[in-house]
């Protein structure tokens, strides 16, 4: 199915590995020119042909500007880049540790979001993607500073909207659940090894919340993400899009 995005200016940050480089290479399946920032400068050497990088960390502003500077064009955005942050009770998080992950999780969304939006407003089809998370709208046990950024994630995305609809700007958050990966293991891993059992019982946990026992898988994601941001998806703006098996709650 032709989307209509051959040619589009992406950018998909943390787009060197993991879920950010499927969203990557879906667009250039779609025939889309795409850049890439991550921190993994080891990542950032095994690029595919026609996706170009830049080493960036979200959180850092004047790295931020950095990227901007060689980026004259755009039309769409995937804010991608997040860490799991701290696992364990909030009176025994390390407070730096907080700080980071609200840094790269939410800071790093607004920092890249301020300086893409004056070269989207030029754009004949601009569109913004935030990952959030089901963390993002369920209380999450022993996951507070993570839950917390991801609520705000949802939160910026439709103050972006609003603000951004008259300029034709649609601005929408997705909320994966449980996301096949080796990030997702670690999650499960810290956890279990918090709680005291075994990872097969906290991964059957989290699985008996979701009415669809599977794990989501990235390329899921990406289909998503390349609706939103094609032609096809121009009046859906403002929108927090669950893609989680139908996930009742985290534990």
């Amino acid at each position: 199915m032709d989307l209509g995005l051959k040619g589009a200016r992406v950018l998909v940050t943390a787009g060197a590995g993991g879920i950010g480089r499927v969203i990557a290479e879906a667009f250039v399946e779609e025939g889309a020119n795409v850049h890439v920032c991550d921190v993994d400068e080891a990542a950032l050497g095994s690029l595919p042909a026609g996706i170009t990088g830049t080493r960036c960390d979200v959180s850092d502003r004047s790295a931020v500007a950095a990227l901007f500077a060689g980026l004259p064009d755009l039309d769409v955005l995937v804010n991608n880049a997040g860490i799991a942050g701290p696992t364990g009770l909030v009176e025994e998080i390390n407070p730096e540790d907080w700080d980071r992950c609200l840094e790269v999780c939410l800071t790093g969304q607004f920092n890249v979001a301020r300086l893409a939006i004056p070269l989207l407003r030029r754009s004949a089809n601009p569109s913004i993607t935030n990952l959030s998370s089901a963390a993002g709208r369920f209380g999450f046990g022993l996951r507070a500073p993570y839950a917390a950024a991801k609520w705000g994630v949802i939160g910026l995305t439709k103050s972006l909207a609003i603000e951004l609809g008259g300029a034709g700007i649609r601005v929408n958050a997705i909320l994966p659940g449980l996301v096949a990966g080796d990030r997702q293991r670690r999650v499960l891993e810290a956890k279990a090894q918090a709680r005291g059992v075994s990872f097969a019982e906290i991964e059957a946990q989290a699985m008996a919340y979701a009415s669809i026992k599977e794990y989501v898988t990235p390329r899921q994601l990406a289909d998503q993400i390349l609706l939103l941001a094609s032609p096809r998806g121009r009046t859906i703006s403002g929108q927090a899009i669950a893609i989680d098996a139908d996930m009742q709650m985290l534990s």
